[in-house]
């Protein structure tokens, strides 16, 4: 079976990219920069191709591939005419993002995507893989639960590509679930100590795309998800929703992101390999009573390299039913297991 990494000489790309060479795969390489996509190409020799994200010349070059990985962002706006290609072409289509309104956009097509006999799953890396499998695993716990927190602790730095999904979504402030819907919040809308795993520290709520997926795969209606962060930028962060409109404009957001663009790439192998991550989740019912959960995984980056690759293979040698899927709801939330750290 053929299948393909759009978006492969991006950082997180050619992780996946060296991750499913060095498994013994050969996906094809693809992106939209001619001269970035065949270099990748002639140092990992692995076949590639060129393309732009208009839906003829997606769908054309999707005709003989099975299975699409993608790893172009921003999401929003690549995602759409990738998952509908995909469709359109009976591919099955993976992602990495971790952005709320991608998740929902991939819900909606649910239907469209059972009469493709495809699987759309979004969010197959750390975006948003151990904390959807922790929910899961809180949910099997507590079956009448009605809130659901969770949340993650990593030291490690964002690649650029994460970076400029965060400054896209600023302006925008936050995002939790409440009653079953997701609805817009203020920047650092609540706070709390939270035992990520390593001691109790200020975290504060943010618009991660469990948000969006936790719901679908736990049915749970109130959630929330939360970083540590300290009071000076929790501080910080309240005083930027006095201008959210201001953080929208163009000239904003394209100053933002060429400062961004100075930034590494992302962290380089020493640091993954060093920095690890605790997720953490708790489940409570209208009763009072709590569940916790903790886990130790490993780094953000490495962990998006070998599940989005594991998911690819799995969906490609398994006769799955066609739709939706969260990660955990995919492959299940023993999913988390084959990327612990040692704690």
């Amino acid at each position: 079976m053929r299948w393909m990494i759009y978006g492969a000489y991006g950082y997180t790309g050619e992780l996946i990219t060296h991750h499913a060479k060095k498994m013994g795969y050969q996906p094809i390489l693809a992106g939209r920069n001619e001269g970035k996509t065949q270099e990748l190409a002639e140092r990992t020799q692995l076949e590639y191709r060129v393309f732009d994200l208009n839906a003829d010349e997606i769908k054309e070059n999707l005709k003989d591939v099975d299975l699409v990985v993608h790893c172009a962002g921003p999401f929003e706006i690549t995602a759409e005419p990738m998952m509908k290609a995909c469709i359109e072409a009976s591919t099955h289509y993976l992602d990495i993002t971790g952005e709320i309104s991608v998740f929902e956009l991939a819900h909606s097509l649910r239907n469209e995507a059972e009469a493709a006999n495809i699987v759309l799953c979004p969010g197959v890396g750390f975006d948003v893989i151990p904390t959807d499998c922790l929910a899961a695993r809180l949910k099997s716990q507590m079956p009448d639960a009605t809130q659901l927190k969770l949340g993650f602790d990593s030291r490690s730095r964002m690649s650029r590509g994460t970076s400029k999904t965060s400054v896209r979504r600023l302006g925008e402030g936050g995002a939790v679930r409440k009653d079953g819907k997701i609805i817009n919040v203020p920047l650092a809308y609540k706070t709390e100590e939270i035992n990520f795993g390593d001691g109790k520290k200020l975290a504060m709520t943010i618009p991660w795309g469990d948000v969006s997926t936790a719901y679908y795969t736990t049915g749970v209606p109130n959630i929330e998800v939360y970083i540590p962060a300290s009071p000076k930028l929790v501080k910080s962060l309240k005083r930027l929703n006095y201008v959210l409109w201001f953080l929208k404009l163009g000239f904003v957001q394209n100053w933002l992101s060429k400062k961004v663009d100075k930034q590494p790439a992302g962290p380089d192998s020493k640091e993954r390999e060093k920095l690890a991550t605790w997720v953490w989740g708790e489940i409570s019912n209208e009763r009072g009573e709590t569940i916790t959960l903790r886990e130790k995984v490993l780094n953000g980056y490495t962990l998006t390299a070998r599940g989005a690759t594991e998911l690819a293979i799995y969906v490609l040698r398994n006769q799955l039913k066609p739709g939706f899927y969260t990660p955990s709801r995919l492959y299940g939330a023993k999913l988390i297991d084959r990327f612990l750290a040692e704690k």
